[in-house]
């Protein structure tokens, strides 16, 4: 995301505004990331031969302390605030949605995939209203659905992955997506190695390995 917004605010598409990184892991990982240039792909190390730094809008502050994250609530002009949503079941995010769904003049941009029956699900399918802490709060801010931003890889990359074994797996299960999707991902797998054996294990059940 700070690397879009860096994008965005050379092309002149968005005002030049305060950026608040509050997630620990995020920042963690920032710095991680930073640290591990022989890692960059081509485009992020000719950005960085050219001098700029491609994680850096002009004002981007991390929030790394509790009271650092307490004090982006206590501002009153317009700012973009990045922080893990993680499906808005826990962390700092409750505490951004607490102050700003209920305020029409805010935006709230998922990029990340919403599970079923989480908070962050129910507000991007629409829910107007949303329950934090024990407490009701309107949603009168616009809400907004990128999906283009998910780190899963796709079923075809998947099937790449595979494509590396040497001979089938004695056994596959698929234990990580909803219903339909992981069935979906079943017939894929079959459809380009249909000797393999496709397990989707239900709940509680048990296999000895």
């Amino acid at each position: 995301m700070l690397y879009i917004l860096r994008e965005l605010e050379l092309e002149n598409k968005i005002p030049i505004l305060p950026v608040y990184v509050d997630s620990p892991m995020a920042i963690s990982a920032t710095d991680i990331f930073k640290k591990h240039v022989e890692e960059h792909d081509l485009e992020m190390v000719q950005l960085e031969k050219d001098g700029g730094n491609p994680l850096n809008t002009q004002r981007l502050q991390f929030a790394r302390t509790v009271e650092e994250s307490k004090d982006i609530n206590d501002h009153r002009f317009p700012s973009i605030v990045i922080s893990a949503n993680g499906m808005a079941t826990g962390g700092r995010i409750l505490h951004h949605l607490m102050q700003r769904l209920p305020d029409e003049r805010n935006s709230i941009v998922f990029v990340g995939f919403q599970a079923a029956g989480t908070r962050g699900r129910l507000l991007s399918e629409g829910a107007r209203q949303i329950r934090i802490f024990g407490e009701d709060y309107p949603v009168r801010a616009e809400v907004h659905v990128i999906d283009s931003f998910s780190a899963h890889g796709d079923y075809s990359e998947i099937l790449r992955w595979l494509s590396g074994f040497k001979r089938a797996p004695r056994r596959t299960f698929l234990v990580h997506g909803e219903p339909k999707a992981i069935e979906g991902m079943k017939d894929h797998i079959l459809g380009t190695y249909k000797a393999w054996d496709v397990v989707i294990p239900t709940y509680r059940q048990t296999y000895e390995l």
